[in-house]
């Protein structure tokens, strides 16, 4: 691959991709204490940055009399490759595994593709996807591991160093590396004084993990609410370009990430999924000096499930302080509850649930357990919460470890 070939992917995206907008966040510059700006990729076609990759590899092909194409993929991969065989007139088969959810499923059928729902975990549906492409004397294409599908991702670059010329920095996500690799190329041949630091979830950093000891390395296992990047092993291509041109690889937490989610939600309007949401997270985490300087943030993906989006806003409002689980013991008599929630509400809290548990070994007879979640404005009033019920005598124990180690 080569720099030509980047260009001439931005020339077969043009006017069928978006140039995806660069905003520069106010709130978010003045978190870091430097200039940070989101590449909007989460707004692109298809939900995504896949597109650009599958819609060059496939536009390529189309002239080979490929009618054909197949794919693996629970996520974004399988809308991308859906449609561009669809724009170009092309059958597409995509192996999805049978847990997927039900809105990827028909948004994938949506853009014309067959779907085939097959195995447990992603490698069964990769397995079944090979047996079809001998079936149906397709073509496979891959998420990322090839040279076509690393120069379509490469022009986001081509965008970011067109709007931003004087960037210092470029956080871009992390999962097979194919994203990465052709970010990395890119800006290495434009600018080499721009610094790439990749990004992935620190459940499943098989990719940080080989770039820190120079050596492929496989994860046994990954657990992350970043599906999008959640991949065991990295491509053979992406690797040997990562561990070239990119100069950093760092990683974040879940709870990093549910709370960076929010705060896209709420400070820039933005709804952007757990993969595309790792790069703002590393910047906001403060493991990285960004003073002073330019940075561009990749949100590189927003097709979050609906029914998945609560289960992240809990999470993120309990890793930013701003819901609190706690329990505690009550006199088990008329008035106990009424007596806590006047102590509560007094000082600013608003219970959101609570549950009794009269069956624990420890109660005294007169006795009950209160779970108590609670709404507060971040760690700080949490405390003062916390300190007007143990000032009334209330004995607290908490169910959040961020509250426990204060």
């Amino acid at each position: 691959m080569n720099m030509v070939d980047i260009y001439d992917a931005q020339a077969r995206l043009k006017n069928t991709v978006h140039h995806t907008a660069l905003e520069r966040s106010l709130t978010f510059s003045r978190m870091v204490g430097g200039d940070l700006y989101l590449k909007c990729e989460n707004l692109q076609k298809t939900g995504s940055f896949k597109v650009r990759g599958a819609y060059n590899k496939i536009a390529k092909i189309a002239d080979r009399g490929v009618k054909t194409v197949v794919a693996s993929s629970a996520g974004n991969h399988a809308q991308g490759v859906a449609y561009a065989a669809n724009e170009k007139g092309m059958r597409s088969i995509i192996v999805m595994p049978a847990s997927t959810p039900i809105a990827k499923v028909s948004a994938t059928e949506n853009y014309g593709a067959q779907v085939v729902l097959h195995g447990d975990v992603y490698d069964d549906a990769y397995a079944h996807a090979l047996e079809l492409v001998k079936e149906h004397d397709a073509l496979f294409i891959h998420p990322f591991d090839d040279e076509d599908v690393i120069a379509g991702q490469g022009t986001v670059a081509l965008e970011l160093t067109s709007d931003m010329p004087d960037l210092d920095a470029i956080l871009v996500p992390a999962g097979g590396g194919g994203l990465l690799a052709g970010i990395a190329y890119a800006v290495k041949h434009i600018n080499p004084k721009i610094k790439v630091i990749g990004v992935q979830a620190e459940r499943a950093d098989a990719i940080v993990q080989s770039f820190k000891t120079g050596k492929p390395v496989e994860s046994d296992k990954i657990f992350t609410i970043a599906d999008g990047i959640a991949v065991k092993k990295p491509g053979e291509k992406t690797l040997q370009l990562i561990q070239k041109y990119v100069d950093d690889m760092m990683t974040v937490s879940d709870d990093e990430i549910a709370a960076t989610i929010i705060q896209l939600m709420e400070r820039a309007k933005q709804i952007v999924e757990p993969a595309g949401a790792t790069s703002l997270a590393l910047a906001l985490s403060g493991r990285l000096n960004l003073i002073d300087k330019k940075a561009a943030c990749v949100l590189s993906g927003g097709n979050i499930d609906v029914g998945f989006i609560h289960k992240i806003i809990e999470k993120g409002l309990v890793s930013r302080g701003r819901q609190m689980k706690f329990s505690v013991v009550l006199a088990d008599k008329p008035g106990s509850l009424e007596e806590f929630a006047r102590i509560m509400g007094a000082n600013g809290a608003n219970i959101v649930s609570v549950q009794y548990d009269r069956m624990s070994a420890e109660l005294q007879l007169n006795e009950t357990i209160l779970h108590v979640a609670c709404e507060v404005s971040g760690f700080e009033h949490g405390r003062r919460v916390i300190g007007a019920l143990e000032k009334t005598g209330y004995n607290i124990t908490f169910n959040n470890d961020k509250y426990c180690a204060l």
